[in-house]
């Protein structure tokens, strides 16, 4: 427990990198091991990860982010997508609960029907919020995971979607909900953290 708190304290938003600092492929591998056991709605798994390492197209992905160094300073960009027709995939997730005997015929049968129900009752603007929540979600995993193995990220929205997904050649059933920089900080280039508000301003007990 006591480790835990020390990655959650020792993590910070890297605003520079340690140029020429490749990741290993292991690392990420392992990092992601841990990433795929964050929360989702309905156990529905939103979110999908693009890595890039290849320079040139993170110098494309620079420029897309208004030119922001830490981009090109990184070991890798990742990109967070959200799935905003994740809940079509209620089916086949679950079916293995249904092999297994966890859940009926019955019960598999109504948990699909009400999963999707729900989505598509909801319509565009529910399933694309649920996308960026539930991305957002498995992000926090994903730089939790990566400090702790030994490496900085910090998460971006200065960049444009559109031009992401176009240089990428994401489809429209994604949604870029975030980007983070991973590599080792380049630490003398840190800032002091900034101002933490007391419990007391963001905690209501009632």
């Amino acid at each position: 427990m006591t480790e835990f708190i020390e990655v959650i304290k020792a993590r910070r938003s890297a605003s520079n990198f340690l140029k020429d600092n490749p990741i290993p492929q292991k690392d990420l591998n392992e990092i992601f091991e841990l990433v795929k056991l964050a929360p989702s709605a309905f156990n529905l798994q939103h979110s999908k990860y693009i890595v890039v390492t290849n320079p040139e197209v993170k110098e494309q992905i620079r420029a897309a982010a208004n030119g922001q160094y830490k981009v090109h300073s990184a070991s890798a960009v990742i990109i967070v997508l959200g799935d905003k027709l994740a809940y079509k995939n209620t089916a086949a997730i679950n079916e293995g609960l249904l092999m297994l005997g966890i859940v009926n015929k019955q019960e598999y049968d109504l948990m699909v029907e009400d999963t999707v129900s729900l989505y598509e009752t909801r319509g565009n603007s529910f399933q694309r919020d649920e996308a960026i929540r539930n991305a957002s979600l498995s992000a926090m995993m994903f730089m939790l995971a990566a400090k702790e193995k030994g490496w900085d990220t910090c998460p971006m929205i200065g960049f444009d979607p559109d031009k992401v997904k176009e240089i990428i050649n994401i489809s429209d059933q994604y949604e870029p909900a975030l980007m983070i920089t991973i590599g080792k900080e380049k630490v003398e280039s840190r800032k002091p953290r900034g101002y933490r508000k007391p419990v007391s301003e963001f905690v209501s007990f009632i």
